[in-house]
């Protein structure tokens, strides 16, 4: 790998934004294209990140700083991705929010960046969503994979109320339902119908690619 791809890599690992973001304007300026920095340097450096997570060497406020340094440098790729035409390969399209009544943000928002890291357009919805909102965005989107976060036990009924409002649309086919947030576990899954449940933004990704077979 070249070196300024490897250093653009550690930028992300180590979760310095402010780097990463100089860096991926040196790659573009070397004449390296967005989507090999990409391929190359970011999604393998998240995997790393992963990795870490997984192992116990890193730990949620790690996760964060990775993710906005790779929000930092995908901020510099994306329009240089648009002006070339380039295709980022899409491995599936994701709605996500904080169900209505909810205001939690930073755990929905760090699945969100963990997924498009991992090659998923993501939608967010941001906090307190009605569900008739999830439903709309994946009328619009053609989405296959639903995100629900709920951080409150007063709230999680709402994830429910979701799936509901997607079986009444007929929409509940097309979508898988992933659910997280503190309250949530398994068997709240699995009672209120959802797809899956996941721990962590890590464990999301996973979950979501070992769903779709990807």
């Amino acid at each position: 790998m070249r070196e300024i791809l490897k250093q653009l890599q550690e930028a992300v690992i180590l979760g310095e934004p402010d780097q990463a973001r100089e860096l991926a304007a040196q790659v573009l300026e070397a004449g390296i294209v967005s989507l090999t920095a990409i391929e190359e340097a970011l999604n393998p450096g998240m995997q790393v990140i992963g990795d870490r997570f997984e192992s116990g060497e890193y730990f949620i406020p790690d996760l964060m700083m990775a993710a906005e340094a790779m929000k930092g440098a995908m901020a510099v790729f994306e329009p240089a991705l648009m002006a070339r035409q380039e295709q980022r390969q899409v491995l599936g399209t994701v709605v996500i929010g904080t169900v209505e009544g909810d205001i939690h943000e930073i755990g929905k928002s760090l699945v969100g960046t963990m997924l498009s890291a991992a090659g998923f357009q993501v939608h967010d919805l941001g906090v307190d969503v009605p569900a008739g909102e999830f439903v709309e965005r994946v009328q619009e989107t053609g989405a296959n994979v639903v995100g629900l976060s709920a951080l409150l036990t007063t709230t999680m009924r709402n994830q429910e109320a979701v799936i509901e409002a997607l079986k009444e649309a007929g929409l509940r086919e097309q979508v898988l339902v992933i659910i997280g947030g503190a309250p949530t576990g398994p068997e709240w899954a699995q009672t209120i119908g959802a797809d899956a449940h996941a721990e962590n933004a890590n464990e999301a990704v996973g979950v979501v690619k070992q769903l779709l077979g990807v």
